[in-house]
């Protein structure tokens, strides 16, 4: 057995799935980007620029971004309510993250369009 495999201690992956938790599936990563290059949105202006994601995800996922502390839902006074979700700094500090991705996105994407 590889001596790397032997001293690898699966604790070792914890802080990784925890960080994939926090933005897993399909749209987490969506919603942030838009919040990091639109600044303060509503939940309409949100829901428009994902065209596919029906109103129910789009609650749950701004909820549970909003419990990991990545987003911050503010609620104004006024009627009828008017509801704006901006990123936080936690969520900021994700963005050089999201950035290599997406660049990493146009590199392969490219490859595979041209493979084909």
């Amino acid at each position: 057995m590889d001596e790397k495999f032997k001293t690898f201690k699966k604790s070792e992956m914890i802080p990784f799935n925890e960080a994939l938790d926090l933005i897993s599936g399909k749209w987490k990563m969506n919603i942030l980007y838009a919040l990091s290059r639109l600044g303060k949105l509503r939940y309409g202006q949100i829901k428009n620029l994902l065209e596919n994601i029906t109103p129910h995800v789009l609650a749950t996922k701004l909820k549970e971004l909003e419990a990991e502390g990545l987003i911050k839902r503010v609620v104004y006074p006024e009627v009828p309510p008017k509801v704006e979700y901006s990123i936080t700094t936690k969520g900021e500090s994700l963005l050089p993250i999201l950035k290599q991705l997406c660049d990493w996105g146009k590199i392969n994407c490219i490859e595979k369009s041209n493979q084909n």
